[in-house]
């Protein structure tokens, strides 16, 4: 193929979900309720932390992002999704497609950037206490939030583009519920190797590096409560790290299960029930993780209601 051709398709047919036709309804209600269990659970964070002057601090801060990306991460593919459900003919345009792509890895990268910011603002918290304001100042926690902005940026513009340089032939069938790039590859009638390079090296750059990282990160908390060890410690660490540590596991166990150590035995419905678990599961309990294990949070729920409950009486 010269590098003047162009892909012969304009759309690419999404076989979505793998459930029987009378299941449809049944899943069609399910995942509405999860995606909006999502989009009013994450936005009710970020509102809760604006509102209340007691979460303006280094945590909360990432907290806000981490909502906002879980919000859109998870915007990027159930909205298409309930739509092809809902449809005769299930199907994304090119051009969509791509630009579900490059928003698919923009914010799941910037989930993975900030839950090492986080990981580092617990290290800090934790076994630097007394210089914990000085470390966490107000220019470093903007600093690590707008690097990772513009990582997550650059990261998914160089696969957006190495995947527009693709041609494609008549099969146009991606058997997943939105535009995996895995898929994409193999439909592909163009030599793939540089795009295989790049997911393989850069790709597990993105994710095994904010791993190690956290990991190292919890480790040291570790090492620092058993190098002083009280009771009280103890209770405090788990009860800072516990939501933490959660969302960690969800997040990762799910995307390293998928992606850096897949199974010969993972049949496609396997795959599609993990990429369920990272794209629509855990955006969805991450609120709850948040706000049912945080005493911050419950305060600043109650504060934000008995202050509205006090102007609605005047």
């Amino acid at each position: 193929m010269t590098g003047r051709n162009q892909t012969v398709i304009s759309e690419f047919l999404l076989l979505g979900l793998p459930v029987e036709s009378e299941q449809q309804d049944m899943f069609y209600a399910l995942f509405l309720a999860m995606y909006l269990t999502t989009v009013l659970g994450n936005l009710l964070i970020i509102i809760l932390i604006r509102l209340d002057s007691h979460l303006h601090t280094p945590m909360y801060l990432f907290l806000s992002n981490l909502s906002f990306s879980d919000l859109c991460f998870s915007s990027v593919t159930m909205p298409k999704l309930l739509q092809n459900m809902q449809s005769q003919e299930p199907s994304i345009s090119y051009a969509g497609c791509l630009t579900q792509i490059y928003f698919f890895l923009f914010f799941g990268d910037l989930e993975s950037f900030l839950l090492v910011a986080m990981a580092y603002d617990r290290y800090v918290a934790i076994c630097f206490p007394l210089h914990y304001t000085t470390i966490m100042s107000p220019k470093l926690c903007l600093s690590l939030v707008v690097v990772s902005w513009v990582l997550t940026t650059f990261h998914a513009l160089l696969h957006t583009l190495l995947t527009a340089r693709l041609c494609f032939s008549a099969d146009n069938v991606i058997p997943h519920f939105f535009c995996d790039m895995s898929a994409l590859l193999k439909l592909s009638c163009s030599d793939t190797r540089v795009n295989e390079l790049v997911i393989f090296f850069i790709g597990g750059i993105i994710v095994v590096i904010p791993f190690l990282l956290i990991i190292l990160s919890y480790a040291r908390i570790v090492f620092s409560i058993l190098k002083f060890p009280s009771g009280g410690g103890i209770c405090k660490a788990f009860s800072t790290c516990g939501s933490h540590l959660s969302v960690v596991s969800l997040f990762y166990g799910a995307v390293i299960g998928l992606y850096l150590c897949p199974s010969a035995n993972n049949s496609l419905d396997k795959e599609i029930a993990m990429a369920v678990m990272y794209t629509v599961v855990t955006p969805m309990l991450n609120p709850f993780i948040y706000s049912l294990r945080n005493r911050d949070m419950k305060g600043a729920l109650e504060r934000v209601f008995c202050k509205n409950k006090i102007l609605f009486f005047l």
